[in-house]
């Protein structure tokens, strides 16, 4: 199953795979901005000779002819920075964008991704299919893999994966179970309406604050009380805003947040409740409410054939003991829009290491990676797309 040149080509490209990523780090671009990266994409696979199509307005779709017939296995990797400042200011290739930084690991998905594409691209002729990469723009606010599907990025596509850089594992541990891996990420938005007044004559108000303060307190039971406690669930409220000075009954409240899980009849439930609790907890205090309830992301749910491969692929790569099973994350991944086209998987690749300072959290200023990582990243995704496109059928 494991290509023997693969892995040699990967030791090979070992070191430029970490220039790439350093390049890629000290030049982040937000989400729909990755105009540079995507030109930067454009010139590597121009150098391989792989073709490839500029998608709208950022992100590059490539294919990887095969030299024999067969089916197309789909490699992503995304591409977007955040709204982060780097604290890691002594590093040699820190961020040189100011409050912009590659504070969850994209900047190692990309490079990655191209170097499996030069070591797949080594060994083409030798390919019983196709392979697909995906350089996705703007996933970090779930975005950017509905408009690559858009624009074709599954047509003809047989099987898909993907990989995260993560800081909570060990690095080279390689986690990929069958089933849940990402929850669904909503979005709500409760706008309360009472009457304002003065502070000094609340009898004549109906006070959004108060009425807000309620809900918050309150909506915490959806979780808790309404939902089978084998279905795990998160709801949380992140801004509050009510309010204008200090003695005058606010009026209106604004409440933010958002919704994770697993399970879409959960997900369901949860919508109906959050209307259900701000309608009745409007009413009871005079006012009115108004919910705005935004589906992000699904859940990401890794396929069982595909999830097992990725495993028998790290354990025959990198040695049993590389296989590591890390619990499902609330956290949210637009991968789930590819695997409504077809089947696949979502493995995660450890970048955790405390002598190194790499365990801080996805999304922290002081976000960095293990860079030894890499290659077992790079080497997962073209011995996956091997293998997949060699499997029995």
């Amino acid at each position: 199953m494991i290509h023997a040149k693969i892995k040699e080509a990967i030791q090979t490209y070992s070191e430029e795979l970490t220039q790439l990523r350093r390049k890629l780090h000290s030049e982040p671009e937000l989400s729909w901005e990755e105009f540079k990266t995507t030109q930067f994409v454009c010139e590597y696979l121009d150098d391989l000779g792989i073709s490839y199509r500029k998608t709208e307005p950022t992100g590059v779709i490539a294919e990887i002819q095969g030299g024999k017939p067969g089916n197309t296995v789909a490699l992503r990797g995304d591409m977007d920075a955040l709204q982060v400042e780097e604290l890691n200011k002594d590093l040699p290739y820190a961020s040189t964008a100011e409050g912009k930084m590659h504070a969850c690991g994209h900047d190692a998905h990309t490079a990655m991704l191209l170097i499996a594409a030069k070591a797949l691209n080594d060994i083409k002729e030798e390919l019983p299919g196709n392979v697909r990469l995906l350089f996705q723009p703007a996933e970090e606010v779930a975005e950017g893999a509905k408009a690559l599907v858009k624009q074709g990025a599954m047509e003809g596509v047989d099987n898909v994966f993907g990989i995260h850089i993560w800081s909570q594992m060990p690095t080279n541990k390689v986690s990929c179970t069958p089933g849940p891996s990402f929850a669904s990420a909503d979005l709500f938005k409760v706008t309360f309406k009472g009457r304002g007044g003065h502070g000094a004559m609340p009898h004549a108000c109906i006070d959004a604050a108060v009425v807000a303060s309620s809900f918050v307190m309150n909506v915490q039971t959806v979780v808790s009380r309404t939902i089978d406690a084998q279905h795990p669930a998160v709801l949380t409220i992140g801004k509050m805003v009510v309010g204008t000075r200090f003695n005058v009954i606010a009026e209106n409240a604004v409440i933010e947040g958002t919704v994770r899980c697993f399970h879409p009849e959960t997900r369901d439930h949860i919508e109906t409740q959050l209307k259900h609790y701000a309608d009745q907890v409007a009413a009871i205090y005079g006012a009115t409410a108004k919910v705005e309830y935004i589906h992000g992301t699904r859940a990401v749910l890794n396929d069982e054939y595909s999830a097992k491969l990725v495993q028998k692929v790290a354990a025959e790569s990198f040695g049993d003991d590389v296989v590591y099973n890390e619990k499902p994350t609330m956290g949210g991944e637009d991968f789930s829009e590819y695997l409504d086209h077809a089947p696949g998987s979502f493995a995660l690749v450890g970048s955790g290491n405390s002598e190194k300072d790499t365990e801080w959290a996805h999304h922290h200023g002081k976000f960095n990676i293990d860079e030894d990582a890499l290659a077992t990243g790079a080497e997962l995704y073209a011995q996956y797309a091997w293998a997949y496109l060699n499997k029995e059928s």
